[in-house]
């Protein structure tokens, strides 16, 4: 009742426990005073914000706060699909108390922007991540596989820890000269960076030695560093280690400076986003090119010998397709292969699913594993199979032999797993005509 103009609250009268009779049914309901209490205001000061502070006071890490909790993010992020992860889930996750720099899901994000295409505030896992897990690679918190592969980039200049000197050993059995250019100096037009799978892992090897023929084929004035490269190192960049991937940037542009050539062409998107947005962060710019960008436009100067009579998918490399905005050259080449169908998946261009090697991802399967209930290039493998393919095409060094070892896991050997330049080269002739 208003007392002196205002309104007087009521005076609240509450039981520990009450009982009422329902006037229909005559039944008897107890009410504690808890169930009162259910209508009072919830109180978010409960929650701490050390862990958004923390986070925020990292560069690039600033955004995680901003997430306002629609979860747009959960159902494209393709480690929820086979595990419980999300951006979002990590927001509030930190914001009842857990601590992203010593948790295991600091691990887990592939760095695959998805959840960035679809966020209306524009949480950058891409940012945040890299820059939780360098703090956490400072103070010695890293799985064992990852530190494995830091050891190797740094020792030899490759993930795989191989010897540099046989970095261009591929080159024997190309069936075709490779130019060297320590060993044949000289200006070429374009410089084959050829990284590390590529180089060292035989199904790479395949592919490296198909990309040599086409070059070769198409009158293309090329040139490798044979032992001279070292990888690029965007991964383990975005695994936490930019020391090591600044290191490596020094030595890289260290050596380019000493040969003369008018763009860069490489098989990996990897190394390919690097090249176009990290290195001109740092005052290194180049003219690169993704190895379908530079078919793509020479597709009409190719020869054909053959058909292939086959049903293709392709997967779209997280790091040349969203990150980079490339997915038409890929799929300009397999179109024009005589022969091939190609049919898509569900997930593909913008929303392609990941094949989990991304930051850093490529190296932690064994670590995954313990958090999902099958690797993500399992999962791919699975829609790759639903789309009605007989092969599944790629365009990144990292995701042959990860589909492969998937397709076998999960008992679809009759999937072929191929590299874009293997199946342009077959259809040319293959090792027959060089």
């Amino acid at each position: 009742m208003p007392v002196g103009g205002r309104k007087q609250a009521p005076d609240a009268v509450e039981h520990e426990r009450a009982t009422v009779t329902s006037t229909v049914s005559g039944k008897e309901w107890e009410l504690p005073g808890m169930w009162n209490r259910m209508f009072e205001q919830r109180v978010i000061w409960d929650y701490t914000t050390d862990g958004f502070e923390k986070i925020a006071s990292l560069a690039g890490g600033e955004s995680l706060e901003w997430c306002y909790g629609c979860a747009k993010c959960v159902p494209v992020c393709p480690v929820d699909l086979v595990g419980e992860y999300g951006p979002r889930k990590i927001h509030r996750k930190v914001q009842t108390g857990l601590d992203l720099f010593t948790s295991d899901d600091l691990w887990l994000c592939t760095t695959c922007a998805n959840c960035l295409r679809v966020c209306p505030k524009e949480v950058d896992m891409i940012q945040i991540m890299p820059a939780v897990r360098e703090v956490a690679v400072g103070e010695g918190r890293i799985p064992a596989e990852l530190q494995e592969v830091f050891e190797k980039t740094f020792r030899y200049g490759n993930a795989l820890g191989e010897n540099p000197r046989r970095r261009h050993g591929w080159t024997r059995d190309a069936g075709v000269p490779v130019r060297v250019l320590p060993s044949e100096p000289g200006p070429v037009d374009v410089l084959f960076y050829v990284e590390d799978y590529w180089s060292y892992h035989p199904r790479g090897q395949d592919a490296a030695r198909a990309f040599a023929r086409i070059l070769a084929s198409l009158g293309v004035d090329y040139g490798i560093l044979g032992a001279e490269e070292k990888t690029i190192g965007d991964s383990q960049r975005l695994a936490g280690e930019r020391g090591l991937f600044e290191a490596l940037m020094e030595d890289v542009v260290a050596t380019l400076v000493h040969y003369e050539f008018k763009r860069i062409v490489t098989p990996d998107p990897h190394g390919f986003n690097a090249l176009v947005k990290e290195y001109p962060k740092r005052g290194h710019t180049y003219e690169v090119l993704h190895y379908t960008q530079l078919l793509a436009p020479l597709v009409d100067r190719i020869e054909w010998r053959k058909e292939l009579d086959l049903t293709v998918t392709f997967h779209d490399p997280c790091y040349l397709g969203r990150h980079n905005g490339e997915y038409d050259a890929p799929r300009r080449l397999l179109e024009a292969i005589p022969g091939v169908r190609l049919v898509e998946m569900g997930r593909c261009r913008e929303n392609g699913y990941c094949c989990g090697g991304g930051g850093g991802g490529m190296w932690l399967d064994g670590f995954t594993a313990n958090h999902t209930s099958e690797r993500l290039s399992e999962r791919r493998v699975r829609e790759a199979v639903e789309s009605g393919a007989d092969v599944l095409a790629v365009c990144c060094p990292y995701e042959v032999s990860r589909f492969e070892d998937g397709a076998k896991s999960t008992g679809n050997d009759g999937l072929k797993v191929r590299d874009i330049v293997e199946l342009i080269d077959e259809a040319m002739g293959g090792a027959e005509r060089a």
